[in-house]
C-alpha cells in the first residue's frame, strides 16, 4: 500500500496539508464537504503538491515537516512540484 503526503491549496489561497493511501479520493472528500474541517469552509480545494512515502509513518512525519514549513517554502514546494506541468498552472 503506498502512502502520500499531500498539499491543497483552499478557494481564500490558504494550504492544508494532510496525508492519505489516495490523493485522488482526499481532495474529492475534502471538495465534498467530508474532508477535515478547516477545508470545509474554504471550498473548492485543488491539490496543489503531493509526494510519495514508503509508509504511514513517513507520510505523518513528512505532514508535519510540511505544516511547520513558513508559507513561502510552502509556496517554494509547490513551485519545484509543478516544474513545467502546465496543466497546473492556475
Amino acid at each position: 500500500m503506498a502512502f502520500y503526503c499531500y498539499l491543497l491549496e483552499c478557494a481564500d489561497g490558504t494550504y492544508y496539508t494532510g496525508w492519505t493511501t489516495n490523493p485522488a479520493r482526499r481532495v474529492r472528500q475534502h471538495n465534498a464537504g467530508s474532508g477535515a474541517r478547516y477545508t470545509r469552509a474554504r471550498r473548492p480545494v485543488r491539490l496543489a503538491y503531493v509526494e510519495e512515502q514508503p509508509d504511514r509513518v513517513a507520510a505523518m512525519r513528512r505532514e508535519i515537516q510540511i505544516k511547520r514549513m513558513s508559507r513561502q517554502a510552502k509556496k517554494q514546494l509547490i513551485r519545484t512540484y509543478r516544474g513545467d506541468r502546465d496543466e497546473l498552472t492556475p
